[in-house]
């Protein structure tokens, strides 16, 4: 079973978020520091509006400040691209017969937004969302859950993410992790590159060989 993270890895919207924490900061004459990205950067919705609340000391409830995110957002996810090689890899991964599956953090609308926008969501057989059960990718229960729901054990999964928190949960679950590079997350490629079972820049990297593709008809 082949599990995929979306922001950051199938597609390339990690910049939609640090754009809205940047403007939904400025608003407020706040910066965008690096303890503010670490705080916000690896988490669901509903916690992250709770560490901004706290950590920039705001007297708007957790629901407002969710509320202003969506708004900054947008229609963004209507717009956003698939990240190189993506689109055929998981061509080549139904040619396979592998099943597979998202697993992510995103806005469970935005999520489906940019599947239905970018035409993926036929490659899927589920999408769970760490917002609706409430766990954090880092939590290994999350991916015992995804692996539980889709009848596989955890020692048969793989799972591709750009971030590191969320590959050493999925470890901790007892699962292969393949790190998947984006630009938001490139200050951690040194530990990803040590931790992952495998690491790539692309999915391009991923794609058969011409002679594989022959040598396997």
């Amino acid at each position: 079973m082949f599990f995929f993270d979306l922001d950051g890895t199938l597609i390339d919207s990690n910049g939609i978020w640090k754009d809205v924490d940047r403007t939904f900061l400025a608003r407020r004459g706040l910066p965008y520091t690096h303890a503010y990205y670490e705080g916000v950067a690896h988490t669901i919705f509903p916690l992250a509006a709770k560490f901004t609340k706290e950590f920039c000391h705001l007297s708007e409830s957790c629901e407002e400040i969710m509320a202003e995110w969506m708004e900054l957002a947008g229609d963004l996810y209507a717009h956003v691209q698939v990240k190189p090689g993506v689109r055929a890899y998981l061509k080549q991964c139904r040619a396979e017969g592998r099943r597979m599956a998202v697993v992510t953090s995103s806005v469970p609308a935005h999520c489906r937004t940019a599947l239905e926008h970018l035409d993926l969501a036929r490659y899927f057989e589920d999408v769970f969302f760490a917002h609706d059960l409430g766990l954090e990718k880092r939590d290994p229960a999350i991916w015992r859950k995804a692996a539980e729901d889709c009848g596989v054990e955890p020692e048969r999964c793989t799972v591709f993410d750009d971030s590191l928190s969320a590959c050493r949960g999925a470890r901790a679950a007892r699962m292969r992790v393949v790190g998947v590079y984006d630009a938001f997350f490139a200050q951690d490629e040194s530990k990803m590159r040590n931790f992952c079972d495998v690491y790539i820049k692309s999915f391009e990297e991923l794609l058969w060989l011409p002679e594989q593709k022959a040598r396997k008809k």
